[in-house]
Order: C-alpha cells, then structure tokens, then sequence
C-alpha cells in the first residue's frame, strides 16, 4: 500500500484522503465541462485525461457537460466537433449535459439570492462599474445602485428576463464586498442581457447567466464530488466555494453534496497558441483552412495529421499532473508520436523529389516482385510484394555526382544498395543544357552479400502512383509566439509551415483508406488526409523521423576537458558507440565491463545532439538502447539538464523488458 501510496499525484491523494475521511467511494463523480466555443485542442486533453483517467481509476461516472452560457460564441458545430474528439480520444461519459439545462433552476436561486439581499441590479454603464471596482492593491466603491430595494431589484430583473431592455442597460451583480481583497469578490456580475439565439434553449431567454455562477452550480446541481480546473480558476475558487454555500442553503435537502474545487498546472507547449479566440483569427484570416488544419494544436487538427490516441495519452501521461504552471516542449508530443507510430505504421516506399534512375544491364522487358517486410517492429505484420524494374525513382538528395567520404549515398563511381533489391553503381549521368543531373546510368549486382554502406529507397517509374503530398511544419517560428509585448503572435507565422508536391509512391498504396498511417522509409511518418479520392491520393506528413528543429537544445559543460580519444582510424566517437551497441548484450561480462567502461570514455566527446536522434531506435536494438543509456548517463553527470525527451526516453527503457537496460535507465 505505501508503495501505490509514492505514485498517487496529488490529485489522487486528496480523493484518497476524503475517502479515508468518510466519503462513501459511490459518491464519487467528476466531470469535463468545455464551453461549445470552439475546437478542443492539446491543452484539453490533459483535463479529459485527468476527469476520465480518474472516472476509469475509480470506477466513477464522469460526466461531459457543455458550459453553454454565451450564445454570441457557442455553435452546434462545436458540441459536435468535442463530443467526436473526446469519442475519438477513447473516452465515454456518464451523461451529456449541459449548463442550458439549469437555467430555471439558477434563476429561480437568483430570485432567492434578491429577496435575501445578496443580489441586486445594477444600471451603470460598464466603463462606470469598472473605475468603481478599484484595482489589486485599492478596494473598490459601493455603486449607485447598490442599495436598491428588494422589491426594486425582482421588478427590473423579471423585466430584463421579459426583454423590456437593451443589451447593456441592466446586471445583476451579487452583494459581496467592494473592499474585497480578492477582486472576483467584488459584487461579481451574475446575469447579463444578451437578446441572442441559443444553440439550444433558442430564443426562450434574453438575459443568460455568468460562468461563475453557472460552472459551480451546475457542478452542485449534478453532485459533483471534485471539481477540477487549471490554475488560472484557483483566484475564483473562493467565489466558487460563496455561491456553493448561498444555493446550499436553499437546496440541501435535495443536493446533499457540496462539491470541492481543486486546481491543476494547465498544459502549455511550446512553438502553439492555445487560445481559442487566438486560433478563431488564424481562420478567420486565412492563415490556416479551418479548425481541422493539420497545423493547429486542435484534436481534430492533429487526427487529421496523423496523431494517434495512443500516442496524445502517452504524451499527457508523461507530463503528469503538477500544481505550477510550466511550458512543454513541443518536441515531446513528437517524440510520443514517432514511438507510437514505429511500433504500429507500415513501412512503405515514396519518393517526394525525384530523379531517374536507369540499370543499364537490367533487362528493359523484365520485372520483378521482391519481398520487402512491412514493419520490423511488428512480428506480425508479415510482408508485401514490392514491383522493381529496369527505370526507377530515388530522391534527388541521395545523389551527388562528387560527394566526401561521409556520404554514405550514391556518388558517381560509388555503390549503395536499394531497399530490399539489389546494389547498384552510378556509371554516368544524363544531364539537360543546364547541367542539371535528368537520368542516372547505373549498373547493378545481384550479389546482395556484399558489404555497402548507404541503403537508398526507391519506387519503379512505371509502377508508381502519383500522389499529392503535404508536407507540414510547426506554424511558429518562435518558441513562445503569444509573449511579445511588443509583437502579435501573428508576426512569428512559419511561412513555409506548408509544402504541397507531387510525389510517386508504391503501389501497394493504391488501396490505402482515409485515416492508414505509413512510415515512408528514411522520409518520416505520414498518413492518408479527408481529401483523399480513389483519384488522387493526398498524404500528410505527420511528424519527421528524427527532430529537424534547431531548437535549443539542454545546456551542457564547456568547462570539462575532453580525454584522449579512443577512436580507431579517425572515426567519431558516436559512431564507435554505436558499434558497441551491436554487440554489447550479446558480450560475455567481463567483457562486457571493459566495453562499458570504453563507452563511457567515449562519451566524454559527444554532445546531446550526437545521441538524440538514437533515443527514437527499434525496440529490437536493445544492445543500441543501452549503450546510448550508458551515454547519456556521462552527459548528465557532466552537467547536461534533463528535458522532456530525455526524460521520455528513460522512462520508457525503465518498462522495457531488457534487464541490462533497465539497471542502466534506474542507474540515471
């Protein structure tokens, strides 16, 4: 018990304390309250993970209740879109609710608060009510109106219910304190005249209640156990608790139950916006095509771009649930994606640039069907036939007609083998008036035993299907766009956070539905967009296979002194710990020793950026895995600062199933 006791957040903790305090565990009821006034988005997603996670963990009825009191805001199309996202992120809820369906009862309770002379309407011009509510450090001024008598206050607001007044003209405030040192306190404004359509209640009211006199009530009418918020709601928690208490009184015989409000960090990420009214302007000014962008932070954006439910729950899982508020990188949520999607996407061949080339001594009449696996992660996921034939397509980067000696791709006179076929050496080349390379004359070798470095992907030209391609970016350039005072986040759009191009892919493809994710080999992660016809095929990138951000990376000490190398003809010292990684959970243990202590001596010359790209290596690379742990256990003792990926990484190898790993990960 007190080891489950070390992993309960604190959340968790104050329900086991009320439950330990008395709380029958079937009064147990949480819920997720969105306002209808736009898309979710990333940062939701950490509330629903809390309510239902804690709804699943319980064995509780969460309830999913529409906060629907703005009806300039709030559509139909947005209950849709959340309910669809919150379904999609694998979540079911107790019952749909929404805040619309109390609106007697909280005009009823508002009637009750009049007559007890904790309310009353207030006819000032909003510009007046603000210079009176004084600021932080000065209290605020009794208005004009505040003294009204009851009988006053009922006819003016049975009159504004009745539509007698313009918008503007009349609010009910509650009777507080104006000297308050909380400002919420400050005789809150409670109803407001707003002669709008409501998506449900239609015109049957004019005047529509505040969301702090809603959100709480609504949780009270619903008995709700724990009411749980981000930090921005802990100011309001003491008017939450004074409106709770007032309807309490009047109501308590049938709503026993107080509801208890706690607040929670909420999610920021680096490189997004996460403001509704924020994203509305990207929209609405045609920055991005509506709410379902693959570039926007929205659920349903990033379903569309290829995100998994899997791999957004993970990402929550691993930030966890903190009490102060703090910024995640953006890189997280990609690092979660590419985990998920290297255990469960296909592999497959596209070619997004490409160049011919031509096998001068393969026959041109002849084709062939190769064996090629479809993912090497999954040992079910079994094979496919791939065409190959005399005139392919490679991408332009993998050739060059001079190259260094660390280019491992085709070079003229150089080999490389193709994926899954056979090795191949550029002879010559066919170039237009220009110069530039139109056609690369290769021969090949069906001896495939023969040792080359680069491995190439490839498609045969006159097999291939052309497909539209959409390769997506962050949509900022700037780590935190929405915190210049002297900018709008507008001025930091990425303006090439979106490349469309025609591309050429396997044909195995050609039956590829909406929604399938594939990783392209050596290119990234991609899946089939809405826009899809049996016509054309659209694919969205989803996230590269490794981080091509410069982003700034954990701060690492200068001031240690490299050792003396232990590299062997001249070779970087990641790259002989990389070796190791082939053989080291195979050595014998003394052997063994005496390698770790090696890596380790290496490690001393290589940076963060050096070993990042190896945290994302197969599950099946577990000699790969330690010695990239053993690695990173040297950068950290040498000063370098543990961030999210990193963090990520060790906690995955700690559920890893490798025993040598894991005494690595524990050790760090």
């Amino acid at each position: 018990m007190s080891e489950e006791k070390k992993t309960l957040n604190f959340l968790e903790q104050i329900i086991e304390d009320d439950l330990a305090n008395g709380m029958p565990k079937n009064k147990l009821r949480f819920r997720f309250p969105p306002e209808p006034n736009g898309y979710l988005h990333i940062g939701h997603t950490k509330a629903i993970g809390i309510s239902f996670g804690l709804g699943e963990k319980y064995n509780a009825p969460v309830n999913l209740r529409f906060d629907d009191t703005n009806p300039a805001k709030e559509e139909q199309e947005y209950v849709d879109a959340i309910k669809r996202d919150i379904a999609w992120l694998g979540y079911t809820w107790a019952n749909e609710l929404y805040s619309s369906d109390y609106f007697q009862q909280l005009y009823d309770w508002a009637i009750l608060l009049i007559k007890d002379g904790k309310a009353y309407v207030d006819s000032q011009s909003s510009e007046a009510m603000a210079q009176q509510k004084g600021t932080p450090t000065q209290p605020g001024v009794d208005g004009p109106y505040r003294n009204r008598s009851v009988a006053e206050n009922l006819n003016l607001f049975e009159r504004m219910k009745a539509g007698e007044f313009d918008e503007g003209s009349h609010i009910l405030r509650a009777k507080i304190d104006m000297q308050h040192t909380n400002m919420l306190m400050r005789d809150p404004i409670m109803y407001r005249i707003l002669k709008k359509h409501h998506h449900r209640t239609g015109n049957n009211w004019c005047i529509y209640p505040m969301y702090d006199w809603t959100h709480g009530e609504s949780d009270y009418i619903e008995q709700i156990s724990h009411s749980l918020c981000s930090l921005e709601f802990k100011p309001h928690r003491e008017l939450y608790n004074w409106f709770k208490h007032q309807v309490y009184n009047y109501s308590k015989n049938q709503y026993p139950l107080l509801p208890k409000q706690r607040e929670f960090a909420r999610l920021n990420l680096s490189f997004t916006i996460m403001s509704k009214r924020k994203l509305l302007q990207l929209i609405e000014e045609g920055i991005v095509n509506g709410w379902d962008d693959p570039r926007m932070p929205t659920i349903s954006g990033l379903r569309r771009r290829g995100y998994t439910p899997s791999a957004i729950k993970k990402f929550v899982e691993t930030v966890g649930v903190a009490k102060r508020d703090n910024v995640i990188d953006v890189s997280l949520l990609e690092f979660c994606i590419r985990e998920d999607l290297n255990k469960t996407a296909p592999r497959v061949m596209a070619v997004l640039n490409p160049v011919k080339l031509v096998i001068t001594n393969y026959p041109e009449d002849k084709e062939e069907w190769l064996k090629a696996e479809n993912n090497p992660e999954d040992n079910n996921a079994g094979a496919r036939k791939v065409p190959f034939s005399r005139e392919l397509f490679i991408e332009k980067e993998d050739f060059k007609e001079e190259a260094g000696s660390k280019f491992f791709r085709l070079k003229l006179g150089g080999e490389v083998r193709l994926k899954n076929a056979y090795i191949i050496k550029a002879e010559s080349l066919v170039k237009d008036i220009d110069g530039n390379v139109n056609e690369i004359h290769c021969t090949y070798n069906e001896d495939t035993s023969k040792k080359v470095k680069g491995t190439l992907h490839w498609v045969s030209i006159k097999h291939a299907i052309k497909a539209e391609v959409r390769e997506y970016d962050r949509l900022f350039i700037n780590e935190a766009p929405d915190s210049h005072q002297d900018k709008s986040f507008m001025d930091f759009i990425n303006p090439n956070s979106l490349k469309t191009i025609e591309a050429f892919v396997e044909p195995s493809l050609k039956q590829a539905k909406m929604g399938n994710r594939f990783q392209f080999q050596r290119l990234g992660y991609f899946n089939v967009d809405s826009d899809s016809t049996s016509n054309q095929l659209v694919f969205n990138k989803t996230v590269g296979l490794r981080d091509s951000w410069a982003k700034q990376k954990p701060k690492q000490n200068t001031n240690e002194k490299p050792s003396k190398t232990l590299q062997n003809n001249n070779r970087p010292a990641i790259e002989l710990i990389k070796s190791y990684g082939k053989k080291y959970d195979r050595l014998p243990e003394d052997k063994q020793a005496k390698a770790k202590t090696e890596i380790q001596e290496l490690a001393k010359q290589v940076t963060y950026n050096d070993i990042e790209p190896l945290f994302n290596t197969s599950v099946k690379k577990s000699g790969t895995r330690i010695v990239t742990m053993i690695t990173l256990g040297v950068l950290l003792q040498n000063g370098l600062e543990k961030n999210d990926v990193i963090n990520a990484f060790i906690t995955k190898a700690l559920e890893d199933k490798n025993a040598l790993l894991v005494t690595e990960a524990k050790a760090i």
